[in-house]
């Protein structure tokens, strides 16, 4: 049975508060680009008060606790990648902005990036986003969309920079 999140939904379970993105995912207007905007404050805090170690241990957190909360939330709407399941979005351009930086201008670009690979998802995304029904699939499709994002800003850097 598919479920519509609600705001009760959201604050019922903890990892439903964390999958939906703190609520980003209630968004009635694209959810996923809602979410992964959840990503620069937190990028911008994690910059204030961490080092780069600190950075990517949190990343890593994050893409792992995704793993869990993408997973309970996915059967509890009946739906294995829900939509409203935005904590891959975050965690995954959690790592694109650990590479880019904190210039807006940067994060712009990247956020550009991530998102075109995000709704495109180019192999091996697509295959993993069609067969792989749970937690981690539903988070790794977004981690092959950071590296494609973050080899275009690569190739741009070194090509126009």
């Amino acid at each position: 049975m598919r479920r519509v999140p609600t705001l009760k939904f959201l604050i019922s379970h903890p990892a439903h508060f964390i999958a939906l993105g703190f609520g980003a995912g209630l968004s009635p207007i694209a959810p996923g680009t809602v979410g992964t905007l959840v990503a620069l404050p937190l990028a911008a805090l994690l910059r204030a008060y961490t080092d780069d170690l600190g950075f990517l241990l949190v990343t890593v957190a994050a893409f792992a606790v995704g793993i869990w909360a993408a997973g309970r939330t996915g059967r509890d709407l009946g739906v294995a990648d829900h939509g409203a399941i935005v904590w891959d979005e975050v965690a995954a351009f959690l790592l694109v902005l650990f590479f880019v930086g904190a210039e807006p201008l940067r994060q712009a670009f990247a956020f550009l990036l991530f998102r075109v690979f995000d709704v495109v998802k180019p192999p091996p995304a697509r295959f993993i986003d069609r067969e792989w029904h749970h937690g981690f699939g539903v988070m790794a499709d977004d981690i092959v969309a950071a590296f494609y994002a973050l080899l275009v800003f690569a190739l741009w850097q070194r090509i126009f920079l």
